[in-house]
Formats: C-alpha cells, sequence, structure tokens
C-alpha cells in the first residue's frame, strides 16, 4: 500500500522534504502504523507534537490508512 505523505514548517525544514510516497505500508496499516516507521527511519519525528490530516480532515492516530490516501503531518505553529 502506498500512501503520500506531505509535511510543514519546522518539520519540512528539519526532514528536507515536503512531499514523498511511503510506498512499504502493509494492508490495514493506520495512522500510528505510519507514525512509527517515519520515527524508526527519522527518530527525531516522536519528538513533534503532531497533528494528522488524512484526506483533509483531522484523524485520530487509530484510523486506518487505505492506498492513495493523502497523509499530512502537521506540527503546531505559532506566530503573532
Amino acid at each position: 500500500m502506498r500512501v503520500k505523505l506531505q509535511t510543514f514548517a519546522g518539520l519540512k525544514d528539519r526532514l528536507g522534504w515536503s512531499e514523498i510516497w511511503i510506498e512499504d505500508l502493509r494492508e490495514g496499516a493506520k495512522v500510528e502504523d505510519l507514525l512509527a516507521m517515519l520515527a524508526r527511519r527519522w527518530p527525531f519525528v516522536d519528538r513533534y507534537p503532531l497533528a494528522v490530516a488524512l484526506n483533509r480532515r483531522l484523524v485520530e492516530r487509530q484510523h486506518a490508512l487505505a492506498d492513495g490516501d493523502e497523509v499530512a503531518l502537521l506540527p503546531p505553529v505559532s506566530g503573532g
């Protein structure tokens, strides 16, 4: 199964990319499985308090993924 992963703000800067395709997810994977995979590849990802949008809707980490989904990792932002 493959999903398009998008990152923003400081997380995007730290990873060095804003969008990639993750192609090695097992069928039935959940958002939490994707986050665990990312943390194995880039351990600092665990330190970000991320919100997750799936196909432009905020979801919980237990939400199931489907082939072709668009997942956005949204770190907290601040401004004035």
